[in-house]
């Protein structure tokens, strides 16, 4: 009964035919379906393609020397970059590449008022690659006496190695008159929701610069700039 009763009722129904599709058709339906494995795909390449080019230094100017400045907050913008442009006109074109550029690399690994627990784990983490790889040869320190304790990497003014208890390995920023006497200008930030503003050699004579003994290739102009920056010291 109820077969006689659905028969009569999709009576008029006709089986669907099955249309082909136009060229134009089948790739708009590709689309729609794949579009984001699309997408994803070109991020990942891209991510891939930048991280290359960044390890091989293509469309980079890399460095003749590197900083760390190591301490309990980050140095403002406009510190960051008069210390690179003035310490680049003391050193030498050690690449090759026809300008010299000094890079200086922010690890800000102590948690001062409002600071974050693990951006300065983070922080602690890039420190810690850049000692393997021996990529900043000078230091710019908060403390240089606890930096040495923890990592053991500073050298003294011979460039042999120094021990972690021992000092005389580095030198106070204010009582290096080459230092004391750059043109870096002032700086303004924003520290906890407030503008703040300075002068940029205050704020770096609080530091201390120290060294580690560089690759061989490096040791005689290393030393060399090393010597420049701490001329006149102690006198």
């Amino acid at each position: 009964m109820a077969s006689e009763y659905l028969k009569w009722k999709y009576r008029d129904v006709k089986p669907e035919t099955r249309r082909t599709l136009t060229p134009e058709e089948r790739r708009r339906n590709w689309w729609h379906y794949h579009k984001w494995h699309v997408v994803l795909g070109a991020v990942l390449l891209l991510a891939a393609l930048d991280i290359g080019r960044a390890a091989l230094g293509i469309g980079t100017v890399r460095a003749d020397y590197q900083l760390a400045y190591v301490g309990s907050a980050s140095l403002p913008e406009d510190t960051v970059a008069a210390v690179e442009d003035a310490l680049a006109t003391l050193g030498e074109d050690l690449n090759g590449d026809g300008r010299v550029r000094v890079q200086l690399n922010q690890y800000v690994i102590g948690v001062d008022e409002g600071g974050d627990a693990s951006y300065a784990a983070a922080n602690r983490v890039r420190l810690m690659a850049d000692l393997e790889v021996g990529e900043s040869a000078f230091f710019l320190l908060e403390t240089p006496e606890t930096f040495q304790k923890d990592y053991e990497v500073l050298c003294r003014a011979d460039g042999s190695a120094a021990a972690a208890d021992e000092a005389g390995y580095y030198v106070a920023w204010r009582d290096c008159p080459v230092l004391a006497a750059l043109p870096l200008g002032g700086y303004e930030t924003i520290h906890l929701g407030a503008r703040v503003s300075g002068d940029s050699q205050a704020l770096l004579g609080a530091l201390s610069l120290a060294r580690r003994s560089p690759d061989e290739a490096y040791a005689a102009p290393y030393a060399a700039f090393w010597n420049t920056l701490t001329e006149g010291a102690g006198t």
